[in-house]
């Protein structure tokens, strides 16, 4: 399988502080991968740095094997990259179906000449999107939220689907349905996935490898099939 991300010795600052240090972080087409870590170590910095969002100090970002340093966020989104960030941020006066409508603005001619119209997928990975697809996205609840922002990222058709924190205060029922989505897009629709997450049983279930972070480092990396969650979570744990 050809690289669908590559990190190389990546530093990156806000201001004057600096927050990553030397990151490299590597994964092949249709791979999905769990950031770990304690709060304030740099996870969400990583995925803001990967989408563009913020500027590298020092070293490259590659998506698809293109190196998209340099790039903006919505350039980058035309490159592969959908993201789902903390808090989910839905347009809440847009009605479901219009906030799924903004995600088709990250398609592009790699896609080939796909129609700008929702994919059908999403309401077969969460039905309950197309039930309430006329409510407003402000009066869902938290797990409904969850789901549009998901389905948002996913109508870019994206080769990499990024998500921060994708079960934070979200019901176990929800958490569920999550999770067999995400599983879902790698096996059937050959997406990659990389969450940052605290709960390592999520993680666990649907991941190929896993990177510990530490003051601004990955020190600790390698393939879920052959570690313990028990082996790492005192490494993450407050």
């Amino acid at each position: 399988m050809s690289q669908l991300l590559n990190l190389r010795a990546v530093d990156v600052a806000y201001g004057k502080s600096q927050v990553l240090w030397d990151v490299a972080l590597d994964m092949r087409k249709g791979e999905a991968g769990a950031i770990l870590g304690r709060n304030g170590v740099g996870k969400t910095t990583l995925l803001k740095t990967i989408v563009g969002q913020l500027r590298l100090l020092k070293g490259q970002v590659f998506l698809n094997e293109i190196d998209v340093s340099r790039r903006q966020a919505h350039e980058r989104a035309r490159t592969g990259v959908g993201f789902v960030p903390q808090g989910r941020h839905v347009f809440p006066h847009l009605t479901v179906e219009e906030n799924l409508n903004v995600g088709l603005s990250a398609l592009s001619p790699r896609k080939g000449k796909h129609p700008k119209k929702i994919p059908p997928y999403i309401f077969d990975l969460f039905p309950k999107l197309r039930d309430i697809s006329q409510r407003k996205a402000g009066v869902l609840s938290g797990g409904e939220q969850q789901q549009l922002a998901i389905g948002r990222a996913l109508a870019g058709r994206p080769d990499l689907l990024i998500l921060d924190e994708p079960t934070e205060g979200i019901q176990p029922n929800i958490v569920q349905q999550i999770e067999r989505a995400l599983s879902t897009i790698r096996s059937e629709l050959g997406v990659g996935v990389l969450i940052v997450e605290q709960n390592l049983d999520f993680a666990w279930a649907f991941a190929d490898h896993y990177f510990v972070m530490q003051r601004g480092r990955i020190v600790q990396q390698g393939r879920v099939a052959e570690t313990s969650t028990a082996d790492i979570a005192h490494l993450i744990q407050v």
